[in-house]
């Protein structure tokens, strides 16, 4: 593999964070001696680089106090194609409530996140979740973030299988090799020995500078883009087949994010690149990486998306590139298309004569309150039964290994705890995806999780009034404009613009492969569910035969859409 002709990873005018990055000793920086100094938060620099271990400085708006700032502290847990054990899962249920807020997030990439940790507890909380066998690190930054693949273990589905390993193959590959975590978190003793030194061998994938911004892979099935695919970095739909050799259609450059302020940012679907054989995926996806880090603009964060590379050079050039890395061509890609998308709640049967019950969480929000108590359910079961879990794109959670025997108790207990099962769940609820946003993202401009539920109700009694309640209808919902739940490929989008007010994108597809269209700007939820009200009773009056809310939207377009929208005054 020849990297030598592509452009050096060290700009002459990098910016702020790729100094930082780099002058941070293969992500050491100041972080251990500010790990013990007074202050609640981090500095700056400190800020940046910590976050390459898993972690997020946070400020509770809804807790400041005459100005000043709350701190604490979002910890992610890197879990590839979001598996763990029972055990697993309960090692971090009782960080959540002994260093946390009380509850325990599962992300819409499969990892899972605790929310208001305190500075003084963050070295606690990771040598436990080391101690469970985890890690953090690498879970954010400019890394390859956490691999997604579907979790569903289908009984009979070789395919998902064989994608699982390749899911623990990448992430294996791409995992960071420095010291810094064990140092810093993991080692006891005197750490004002830790810092500086030599280190230059630490990261030989990634080099002192790392990646220009994240990077993210996934793995699909053409009936079943549960993760979004099309909505990444490099996205690998395995195709259909049964010879010795399982092939891949390769899509490269999607993304979500958006900079409002920025004309020249987008979300974008990724294209389809090339056709790969399971034996070569791994060394492909470390040509692409490398391309990225070589190549991918160091000087502008809001540019340094591999989308923007991919945009900017175009599909030819880019294949070229690869051409000339690998040191050969590659095949073109298969015409399979994606076309659905499978949310797996409920139960099914799993190889060995085991079963896999799948439970909604909400926002992936794993609680106990007034929606019912699924954080003690959990609880209850994964100390009681000899479980596997999985966690999936859509932020629900898996119970899997499950017994033909225990399966009726299983699920008494969570009827006992008020935790709906899956034929008891709306479908548009079962596809809603929010992110956390206020009040302790520092990136959200307004509600999204804690909005949702209102939303859902308001659409869920719509859909009874207009004998809909069958249809499936994904909805997305975001505090920013940065896309955190992939809102830009939803049939219904709701993202943040300003406080209070939203943009609302129609006309995506369940399947993921289509963005969606902005239809109206700065609107009130309240706006927001009238305007939703009127189109959805369209479209219940005028769809064509089997046309999904999405296709509808799609077909009759934003300016006739927008004449649905009462004008003020």
């Amino acid at each position: 593999m020849n990297t030598d002709k592509l452009a050096p990873d060290r700009p002459a005018s990098p910016s702020k964070l790729e100094a930082a990055k780099i002058a941070s000793e293969f992500l050491r920086g100041s972080l251990a001696e500010e790990l013990n100094t007074e202050p609640p938060s981090f500095s700056a620099g400190a800020e940046s680089i910590i976050k390459h271990h898993g972690i997020y400085q946070q400020d509770d708006r809804d807790r400041r106090r005459a100005g000043e700032r709350q701190y604490s502290f979002l910890v992610r847990t890197r879990l590839p194609g979001g598996v763990l054990t029972g055990r697993q899962l309960l090692a971090e249920l009782h960080l959540c409530d002994e260093l946390g807020d009380g509850t325990l997030r599962i992300t819409d990439r499969q990892g899972l996140q605790l929310h208001g940790v305190l500075k003084r507890d963050l070295q606690e909380v990771i040598r436990r979740i080391d101690a469970a066998k985890m890690t953090t690190f690498g879970a954010c930054g400019d890394v390859v973030r956490n691999v997604m693949c579907c979790p569903a273990p289908l009984k009979g589905s070789a395919v998902r299988v064989e994608m699982r390993s390749l899911t623990d193959s990448i992430a294996r590959h791409f995992a960071l090799r420095s010291r810094a975590y064990y140092e810093i978190w993991l080692r006891d003793g005197d750490q004002s020995e830790l810092v500086g030194g030599q280190h230059e061998d630490e990261e030989p994938l990634y080099g002192a500078a790392y990646l220009p911004r994240k990077f993210k892979f996934a793995f699909a099935l053409p009936d079943d883009n549960c993760t979004d695919a099309l909505t990444h970095d490099v996205g690998f739909v395995a195709l259909p087949g049964s010879g010795s050799k399982r092939f891949f259609n390769v899509y490269v450059g999607g993304g979500m994010g958006v900079t409002p302020a920025r004309a020249d940012t987008f979300p974008a679907i990724a294209q389809p690149l090339a056709l790969v054989s399971s034996d070569e995926l791994v060394s492909l996806a470390h040509a692409i990486v490398q391309v990225f880090r070589k190549s991918g603009n160091r000087i502008d964060r809001r540019q340094a998306r591999f989308k923007y590379l991919i945009a900017n050079w175009g599909l030819d050039r880019f294949r070229d590139t690869l051409h000339q890395v690998l040191g050969k061509s590659l095949a073109p890609p298969e015409s399979i298309p994606v076309v659905g998308l499978q949310d797996h709640l409920g139960w099914h049967p799993q190889n060995a004569g085991h079963w896999f019950l799948g439970v909604r969480v909400d926002n992936g929000r794993i609680k106990d309150g007034a929606g019912g108590n699924l954080k003690s359910a959990l609880t209850t079961i994964a100390l009681k039964f000899p479980i596997a879990v999985r966690l999936t794109p859509l932020q629900d959670i898996l119970l899997c290994d499950i017994e033909e025997g225990s399966r009726h108790e299983i699920e008494q207990i969570l009827r006992d705890h008020g935790v709906p099962l899956g034929e008891d769940i709306e479908h548009s609820r079962r596809l809603a995806i929010a992110c956390p946003a206020l009040p302790t993202c520092g990136l959200a401009i307004t509600e999204s999780e804690r909005a949702m539920p209102a939303i859902l109700s308001e659409l869920r009694d719509l859909l009874r009034e207009l004998r809909l309640q069958e249809e499936r209808i994904s909805i997305r919902m975001t505090g920013c404009p940065n896309g955190c739940s992939r809102p830009y490929v939803a049939e219904i989008g709701i993202v943040g613009k300003a406080v209070d007010r939203y943009t609302l994108f129609l006309g995506g597809n369940i399947a993921g492969t289509r963005l969606a269209f902005k239809l109206h700007d700065m609107l009130t939820i309240r706006e927001i569910l009238d305007v939703l009200s009127r189109i959805i009773a369209s479209f219940a009056a005028t769809r064509l035969p089997q046309e999904s809310f999405g296709d509808f939207c799609y077909r009759i377009g934003a300016e006739r859409l927008a004449r649905l929208i009462p004008t003020s005054g």
